[in-house]
């Protein structure tokens, strides 16, 4: 069995954005040279998200509205988590809304994905470096 572990390091200079990263996985594929197999892409950071959808700026808005209706950033003082002297209660609500990671299957050394899927890094509490885990595994 092969395996690659690869880390993406990202800097997002605002508080909340969505990063398409299905171009960084893809070339961790080809190195890998795994043919059939898994890709696990994890985000390392617990303000942070992974999730598949479709690439379209819209629906990227509708996310950021949707997530900010369901867990608004101010007022602040709002979460019990910021009593700690943070201000990213909201950030930690999101993330768990959105999930950790993914796994796609691999086959034909390609990422196998439906119609219109890509990869994506959620930032929820941004301006600071973070890391994104790639793990290719199979055969």
């Amino acid at each position: 069995m092969k395996s690659l572990t690869e880390h993406l390091e990202l800097s997002i200079p605002t508080r909340r954005a969505f990063v398409n990263i299905t171009s960084k996985v893809e070339e961790a594929v080809r190195r890998s040279a795994v043919q059939e197999g898994l890709c696990l892409v994890n985000a390392m950071h617990i303000t942070a998200s992974v999730f598949i959808n479709d690439d379209e700026p819209g629906l990227h808005q509708d996310y950021d509205d949707w997530l900010e209706t369901l867990a608004p950033h101010d007022p602040t003082s709002h979460y019990r988590h910021n009593r700690t002297g943070e201000d990213n209660g909201d950030a930690h609500l999101k993330r768990q809304i959105m999930g950790r990671e993914v796994v796609v299957a691999i086959t034909k050394g390609r990422l196998d994905f439906g119609p219109w899927e890509q990869i994506f890094y959620g930032e929820f509490d941004g301006r600071r470096k973070k890391r994104v885990m790639i793990k290719v595994i199979g055969e």
